[in-house]
């Protein structure tokens, strides 16, 4: 019986135990615990730096240029035309740059549309338009840089600079330096930078060769032809400066008039002859006597004008009277009568009233045109090698 007694007492205080034991560890339980119902908000992680990459740092390139949309044409119902009436759009007017000059070569500027008659082949034109004012200027200075020409160069460039100084709003130059015919660049092609025309100058040398000043009017006074800024009553004219000696040109003289007979530019020659062989053979002309001819003809025939300086002295003054003849001028347009397109030359000639009382009046301008040939191209052949550059590939001074 005590042993019975003895074993339930026992077993009563491991129960007893139990109960006080697996108390405790019931409240220390994790799952027991009561649950905090705040959210937990984490930490947040810390974001590293970028580090700039060695080299040029890369930019955001320039946006592409804006699409240009064609616009859809709006239809327009067709018109009705009165079968009788006729549209003419007149493409035949010629035109003439002018100078009207008195005795002494003095420009006069006051001289009335009514004064001037205009003659083509002899035959009285109708004038359409008259102006008096004054227009922009695209011309050439074209300097003869061989070694004839050595001990007067700076002084031409000194000249070239006077006339380019003069240049106004809207006046554009190209500048070329010409030896031989495979030797004609562009130093300058046009621009109205003056800073850029003078430095083109001052970078003129002399170099040895054989000259062709055929070629260099032929190519020079086409550009200034076929150069184009929107303008359509911009003047064109050709300033050369040349002893007037060709001794190798790839153009004949009458290749190069007849292609001047095409063009409306003028062409002013400063002409340094005076070093030319004045000795004539019995069959031929002396040096300086055909350098003089074709001078004389090249200023002629376009209505400029041609100067012989006895000295470089000379030199600022005749820089001066072509600034002068360039900005004094009349612009006078006609229709001609004949309108067949034969390629034939037709002789012009301008006359002006003479005032009772005052100096004689001298009208000049180009004295003829080549009309145009229905259906046919050009015939005179093109040299490739000496055809002019359009962009600045002068030599460097060495």
């Amino acid at each position: 019986m005590k042993r019975v007694v003895g074993i339930l007492l026992l077993i009563c205080g491991l129960v007893a135990a139990g109960l006080l034991f697996g108390s405790d560890a019931s409240a220390g339980s994790p799952q027991n615990r009561p649950r905090n119902t705040q959210p937990v908000t984490p930490r947040p992680t810390p974001t590293p730096t970028p580090q700039r990459p060695a080299g040029n740092a890369p930019t955001l390139g320039e946006p592409p240029p804006v699409p240009k949309l064609k616009p859809t044409p709006t239809p327009t119902p067709p018109e009705t035309l009165d079968p009788e009436s006729i549209v003419r759009v007149n493409t035949d007017l010629v035109q003439l740059h002018v100078r009207v000059i008195d005795r002494n070569n003095k420009p006069i500027n006051d001289v009335p549309q009514t004064a001037f008659h205009v003659f083509e082949d002899g035959v009285l034109q109708p004038i359409e338009d008259f102006s008096r004012e004054e227009v922009p200027i695209s011309y050439g200075l074209a300097v003869d840089t061989s070694g004839s020409l050595r001990s007067q160069l700076q002084s031409v460039i000194d000249a070239g600079k006077t006339i380019i100084n003069s240049n106004k709003q809207g006046d554009e130059t190209f500048l070329v330096r010409f030896i031989s015919s495979d030797k004609i660049e562009t130093i300058q092609d046009f621009t109205s930078n003056k800073e850029a025309l003078m430095d083109g100058l001052d970078s003129f040398y002399v170099e040895g060769g054989q000259t062709a000043v055929i070629d260099a009017v032929y190519l020079s006074a086409e550009h200034v032809s076929e150069y184009k800024n929107g303008d359509d009553r911009r003047r064109r004219a050709l300033i050369v400066i040349t002893d007037g000696e060709d001794r190798n040109s790839f153009y004949k003289q009458e290749q190069l008039f007849a292609r001047l007979r095409e063009e409306d530019v003028q062409i002013f020659v400063i002409g340094f002859v005076n070093e030319l062989d004045k000795d004539a053979g019995l069959i031929r002309k002396s040096p300086r006597e055909k350098a003089v001819a074709l001078i004389n003809k090249l200023a002629t025939e376009t209505g400029g004008r041609a100067f012989f300086p006895d000295s470089i002295a000379d030199l600022p003054q005749i820089a001066n009277e072509i600034i002068r003849d360039l900005r004094t001028q009349y612009v006078i347009a006609y229709n001609p009568t004949n309108k067949t397109q034969d390629g034939s030359y037709r002789a012009i000639k301008v006359t002006v009233d003479q005032p009772t009382n005052g100096d004689k009046r001298i009208a000049l301008t180009r004295t003829g045109r080549l009309a145009r040939r229905e259906g046919a191209g050009g015939s005179t052949p093109k040299p490739p090698s000496v055809r002019l550059p359009a962009t600045n590939v002068g030599p460097k001074k060495p």
